[in-house]
């Protein structure tokens, strides 16, 4: 958590202090960058550990005692020495062996529970203790009835304690619960993990020129001023500026755009992009954590810790339920002792009271609504790695989306392209045949074009590249060269009707490549991040839905406008940095949006750790992926829908289970109580209790799988 404080007034071990008196863990957040070689994740690996362990306990221990304390009531074979009245003793303390390890796995949520009791905070923790260690106690008093039974040869009261054992309930308690805890253990580690490999983004190792020699340094030992070489296929070290050479670098880590931007003489360089032609040296500007890259793992890493927990039903029930009951359960002891019933008939009256609100029920009730849900969402393609994320989708109100990869394919493609005096298979033939020749991310869509038709390529000589116009090249002793405008002017090229042509395409956010041969222009390709084909049908869908639809954008405004135009969108941000998506983020929940961020980039993960559910787009980096709540593997925006009525629908489902999972208790409690046994005699029956927590259960999960009949939208 993030704290502001006065720290004349309060100091961080009071701080501390205060967090574990309500039953956390805490310490104080080290604010000095850390060294490459620590891993954020070690805490979060521990934790993810730990809950897997006593998980396994838990399991190894649960099973059997089920199976045993089930067994002869549902026809399953089990030995003889456990089954029969005079192996009533021999059972009862079989069961409470098999439970004390599962006790000892869950002691925590004894420890946290009755803790929060005593600071008047009950939570599901608390609910837990009660139902679990009343089932338990009410267990061991079983067990020393049926041997004071034996002992004085009266069987009937073996008997009826013999079937009074609830020691498969304490155990499948913790059991369950742990098992919700370390799947959430499990995505807190994917978090970390995130962190870890953008902190591993930059390279280890920078080239530095000093005193005129090369040398291959340690990243933690360049220093501002430092001048740095970069070459063609290396990622930049640090943030600087060009100081000689030309390289087109790709930058699409940091703002999310596909095409590389070229660099020259006095243009910035971001540290963790990459240079993919040329080659250049660099001013250092800024180091360490002052870096871009740097500050986009602290915007995750703070994102990520400063998340609000969302408030869980059950806990906000157990709040008001776990007094009600303990106040039901003692008050039903002293009225029985005062109307001169012996204490024995109090206490049973007391822990039945607790047996039978033993919440059980409640712990399948949201569980297994999230396990249906998930698996009905991985069946769709839609990956969802945290119940919470589930959870609050279902009543998010804004959608801000990425464009690069997310709205858009993410990589260029040819969209138009315009002979001169010659057919498009023959412009082909000769710019793809001078294309082969450069590394350029422009030259691929444009070789992929050529080889759909076929063509033939033909040998280049003389070929060269100008920075930051263009290339050239000879085909058959003809100059052919191919490039934007300037190139064009630079070799007094023609350019006729086409002139204007790149006006045209600029508004329709596309890259305009003119080609020509000798002294004539023979051709325009226009080049693009195309919007997906089914974008559109997403974003409409979405407004439909009541949702506001934002699309932010590290591309510039003309092409941010062309796309918003294509898609159907009310509003773009354009031209925003990475901290300017996660403020975006911020300045829309500021405003009491609950808000959804779809990306796909490294760029996107401070806004998708931020946003109250991040989705990553299947196809995007890992980064992203496991900075998100949820990914969509088919790298379809109609999965975004389907998600968000995936949520609505198991979050109905899981009202509907817990209000079956406290109805038998609304029912049972009057019962054990005893309000019926002066007129009626009717005491709550341990068989009718359990035939009652068990229908509950079936109940639940019953009504829980019912979500398999789930089906996505059609479009």
């Amino acid at each position: 958590m993030a704290i502001t404080f006065d720290a004349g007034q309060i100091n961080t071990n009071q701080i501390v202090k205060k967090v574990e008196d309500i039953g956390y863990s805490a310490s104080p957040k080290i604010a000095a960058a850390k060294k490459q070689a620590d891993k954020p994740m070690d805490a979060a690996q521990a934790e993810a550990y730990s809950m897997r362990n006593r998980l396994i306990v838990s399991l190894i221990f649960t099973i059997p005692l089920f199976y045993i304390s089930m067994g002869e009531m549902l026809g399953w074979p089990i030995p003889g020495f456990l089954s029969g009245m005079k192996n009533a003793m021999v059972y009862a303390f079989t069961l409470f062996l098999l439970t004390l390890p599962v006790m000892f796995a869950g002691r925590a949520y004894f420890r946290n529970g009755f803790k929060n009791l005593i600071h008047l905070s009950p939570n599901m923790d608390s609910l837990i203790a009660i139902g679990s260690g009343a089932a338990f106690l009410y267990g061991i008093l079983a067990i020393y009835k049926i041997a004071w039974g034996f002992g004085y040869g009266d069987m009937t009261v073996v008997h009826k304690f013999s079937m009074d054992l609830y020691f498969e309930s304490a155990a499948m308690i913790l059991t369950l619960i742990t098992l919700g805890k370390f799947l959430e253990a499990r995505a807190k580690n994917r978090t970390s993990e995130a962190i870890s490999k953008l902190m591993n983004l930059a390279p280890k190792t920078a080239i530095v020129l000093r005193d005129g020699i090369e040398h291959e340094i340690s990243i933690d030992d360049v220093v501002a001023g430092d001048i740095l070489i970069v070459k063609e296929g290396a990622s930049v070290p640090v943030d600087g500026i060009v100081t000689e050479g030309y390289s087109s670098v790709d930058e699409s880590a940091i703002t999310g755009e596909s095409l590389p931007v070229e660099k020259k003489t006095g243009d910035k360089v971001t540290g963790g992009t990459v240079s993919k032609s040329g080659y250049f040296k660099m001013e250092v500007k800024a180091v360490g954590e002052n870096t871009t890259l740097s500050k986009i793992i602290r915007l995750v890493d703070e994102a990520t810790s400063s998340k609000a927990p969302i408030a869980k039903l059950a806990d906000k029930i157990s709040g008001a339920f776990v007094p009600v009951v303990i106040a039901i359960a003692v008050c039903a002891a002293i009225v029985w002792l005062l109307l001169g019933h012996d204490f024995e008939f109090a206490l049973t009256v007391a822990i039945s009271v607790l047996v039978i609100s033993c919440p059980c029920t409640l712990g399948l009730a949201t569980p297994t609504a999230i396990m249906v849900g998930t698996g009905k969402g991985a069946s769709n393609g839609i990956l969802i790695k945290s119940a919470e994320a589930l959870e609050t989708l279902h009543n998010v109100d804004t959608v801000v989306l990425d464009k690069t990869g997310t709205v858009t394919e993410g990589k260029p493609t040819v969209t138009d392209i315009i002979p001169n005096n010659l057919s498009e298979k023959q412009l082909l033939t000769l710019v793809a045949s001078l294309e082969k020749m450069s590394g350029h991310p422009l030259a691929i869509p444009i070789i992929e074009r050529a080889e759909a038709f076929g063509v033939a390529l033909r040998e280049i000589d003389g070929y060269k590249l100008i920075p930051g116009q263009g290339i050239v090249g000879l085909i058959d002793g003809t100059q052919i060269c191919g490039g934007n405008k300037k190139l064009m002017a630079t070799y007094e090229i023609n350019m006729g009707t086409q002139d204007t042509v790149e006006e045209k395409f600029a508004d329709e956010g596309k890259t305009v490549l003119y080609f020509a041969q000798g002294k004539e222009l023979i051709g325009v390709i226009a080049v693009a991040d195309t919007v997906k084909p089914t974008s559109s049908e997403a974003v409409a869908e979405l407004a439909r839905m009541g949702l506001d639809v934002v699309m932010l954008t590290g591309d510039n405004n003309r092409t941010a406008e062309a796309i918003r135009k294509q898609v159907g969108l009310k509003r773009v941000v354009a031209e925003v940095l990475p901290e300017d998506k996660e403020r975006e983020i911020r300045t829309l929940q500021g405003k009491g949006k609950k808000v959804v961020m779809v990306g796909d980039g490294i760029n996107d993960a401070p806004a998708l750790a931020r946003a109250d559910v991040g989705m990553a787009i299947g196809a995007g980096t890992d980064i992203a992926i496991e900075s998100a709540d949820i990914v969509l593997m088919k790298s379809d925006l109609r999965d975004v829908v389907t998600a968000i009525r995936l949520s609505k629908a198991v979050m109905r489902n899981i009202r509907q289970n817990l209000f079956w999972a406290f109805i038998y208790n609304v029912i049972g409690i009057p019962v054990a109580a005893g309000i019926f046994y002066i007129a009626f005699g009717w005491l709550l029956n341990p068989m009718l209790a359990a035939a009652a927590m068990s229908f509950s259960s079936v109940s639940v999960v019953t009504n829980a799988l019912r979500l398999n009949f789930f089906r996505p939208k059609s479009f």
